[in-house]
């Protein structure tokens, strides 16, 4: 086994609506976790993805997606009765696409931390999640035995923040939990609006002075349009985006962070200011090359996106 990424999360697909009065759907793979593993994999980079998947036509479909896009499903687990969270995607009079539905079956049917196999983080290099895993009791347990596991065998512990309030309890108990994960997170990766959500600081400079605290080695704050911030011993680093004509945003992050991963593996940890900024100039071109067309990863071709 290569020495790949294991990207673990909650299996999803959306269910987008094919007109205006929203009376057909077109089905996509979704969710963070899984569009991260399908971008490192078009890139070149070996992925397992972790998860519990069911039996039925939806998880059979994610099998066959993912198969295709050569992300290994060899460590995760098949329940008999799991069904897939979906979300539910209406389009408006104006051809706007709007979230309408969250629809979860099974939440309780949770890949846990007793089904974690040991080997697959001895044979790997980064493991990556998101916070989706920690809103939930046993995925929680589970997100913690995965990072313990990945501590024993010096793999490098990739944390996007990825915040959905609707997921939580409350906003208190969002901010709290993420926290007590910081610690043990090596590469983090988040939005200007969920530094500031986080640290419940007004702006970004007291926002990354608080993040400091934690000691995470290597940080990335999105801008949107205007490219990322890198936070490196004790230093910022602004690296402009790539101008670009937006047509959909969604699964910008889930490009940027691909290529931060993708660098990563291939070249190792950047040890200068500028690998860092060429790592985050590529993760940039990936997150504007996604926004060009409609869907998570549709603009996100292998014969574009070479480093």
């Amino acid at each position: 086994m290569d020495r790949g990424i294991i990207s673990y999360g909650e299996a999803m697909v959306d269910y987008i609506a094919g007109d205006s009065i929203n009376s057909h759907y077109e089905i996509f793979i979704g969710g963070t976790t899984l569009n991260v593993a399908i971008g490192t994999s078009r890139l070149g980079t070996p992925v397992h993805y972790l998860c519990k998947l069911g039996k039925d036509s939806v998880s059979q479909f994610i099998k066959t997606t993912l198969e295709a896009e050569k992300v290994k499903l060899d460590f995760s687990v098949e329940s008999d009765v799991k069904k897939i969270c979906g979300v539910y995607v209406h389009v408006n009079e104006k051809g706007e696409r709007y979230f309408h539905s969250y629809v979860n079956d099974t939440p309780d049917e949770q890949l846990l931390a007793s089904e974690l196999n040991e080997i697959a983080f001895r044979n790997s290099s980064i493991f990556y999640f998101g916070s989706v895993t920690l809103s939930h009791p046993i995925a929680y347990e589970t997100t913690k035995r995965a990072i313990e596991l990945a501590t024993k065998h010096k793999v490098l512990v990739a944390f996007d923040a990825n915040i959905r309030i609707k997921r939580w309890k409350s906003e208190e108990t969002c901010r709290m939990t993420i926290k007590e994960i910081l610690p043990s997170v090596d590469i983090l990766k988040l939005t200007m609006e969920e530094l500031l959500f986080l640290m419940q600081t007004p702006t970004v400079d007291k926002g990354i002075q608080k993040l400091a605290s934690y000691h995470i080695s290597y940080i990335w704050i999105t801008l949107g349009e205007k490219g990322a911030l890198s936070f490196y011993r004790g230093k910022v680093i602004h690296v402009e985006g790539e101008k670009v004509k937006a047509v959909d945003t969604t699964g910008a992050g889930d490009a940027f962070m691909s290529g931060i991963l993708h660098c990563i593996h291939t070249q190792g940890l950047p040890d200068n200011e500028q690998m860092l900024i060429e790592y985050t100039q590529y993760a940039n071109k990936l997150g504007a090359m996604t926004v060009t067309k409609h869907g998570a990863l549709t603009a996100f071709h292998k014969s574009n996106v070479r480093h």
